[in-house]
């Protein structure tokens, strides 16, 4: 019995020629949200869709500064990071209705980084059952709806948080 699953979205990462310096730092200076797949900017921190995620809706909040940890960042920096977690607690649970969430920061490799010197708070939705035994027994992961599918879904959501965040006219 062949028990072979192809994940084809992989094959530009698997083939394609390795990007150069950090790819944080490179998604946030380019400009191009959508090919990119950046859901958020703030002042601060910007919010990505995790290109190969541990499940559908995998986010992370990213310093646009490269800082390597936590304690690197400013206060004003981190609180930013805190409030933009919570928000998109609001809005991931509002719009992909998982139930539950991890959220966690990855340091060294060690501690699992697969990006080490830019931090970043990784945000994942969680299903009764998604963990099966595909990622235990194959070291594969199944994600029900694709990376563009759900950036359609979850930017809806982030939308209504860059109208929130605006200045009110007349306010000082």
């Amino acid at each position: 019995m062949d028990r072979t699953i192809y994940a084809p979205w992989r094959t530009k990462f698997v083939l394609g020629k390795r990007e150069r310096g950090c790819v944080f730092c490179t998604r946030y200076r380019r400009k191009t949200d959508r090919e990119d797949y950046i859901l958020y900017r703030g002042k601060k921190n910007y919010i990505i869709l995790n290109l190969y995620p541990y499940n559908s809706g995998h986010i992370m909040i990213v310093s646009n500064r490269h800082i390597e940890n936590l304690a690197g960042l400013t206060p004003s920096e981190r609180a930013e990071m805190m409030e933009l977690a919570a928000q998109s607690e609001v809005i991931l649970t509002e719009r992909l209705k998982p139930q539950g969430l991890n959220m966690g920061f990855n340091f060294g490799s060690a501690g699992g980084a697969g990006i080490r010197d830019h931090i970043h708070l990784h945000i994942v939705p969680r299903w009764v059952g998604d963990t099966n035994f595909m990622p235990a027994l194959f070291d594969t992961r199944i994600n029900s709806v694709d990376l563009l599918s759900t950036y359609e879904n979850l930017l809806v959501g982030f939308a209504k948080l860059k109208k929130k965040s605006k200045p009110r006219a007349g306010k000082k």
